[in-house]
């Protein structure tokens, strides 16, 4: 496993935006699939976006599509999500999520993430 600290999470009016980083622990970045979840009160966590080991397109959840940015530097270790035109909807605890190193898979799947970051709270207000 690899040990994940999230920043930058706040209080924000809906329109707005905020940047949330992840620090990961170890030498295997490079080669983890990285991703972001969030989890609403009351609600099952849900997939955001997926920055895959191996390179290629980003994916992200629809309801994001547009909107959030993942991005990673595997020479400092750290992942992340850009939040643009923030809305309510968005409010949630955001999760760093690191899976199985060279995991393949499609990464949308909270059960097969490896580790998970402790997690940082985004409000969004109307």
């Amino acid at each position: 496993q690899v040990q994940l600290v999230e920043s930058g999470g706040g209080l924000v009016q809906a329109g707005g935006s905020l940047r949330l980083s992840c620090a990961a622990s170890g030498r295997t970045f490079s080669r983890r699939t990285m991703g972001w979840f969030r989890q609403a009160p009351g609600q099952e966590r849900e997939f955001v976006a997926t920055s895959h080991w191996s390179g290629g397109s980003p994916s992200y959840a629809d309801s994001v599509k547009g909107r959030f940015t993942i991005s990673r530097e595997n020479a400092k270790n750290t992942v992340t999500l850009q939040m643009n035109n923030l809305k309510p909807e968005d409010t949630a605890v955001y999760y760093c999520a690191a899976h199985a190193v060279y995991y393949t898979g499609p990464a949308r799947r909270s059960e097969d993430v490896d580790s998970w970051g402790q997690g940082t709270q985004v409000t969004v207000s109307s």
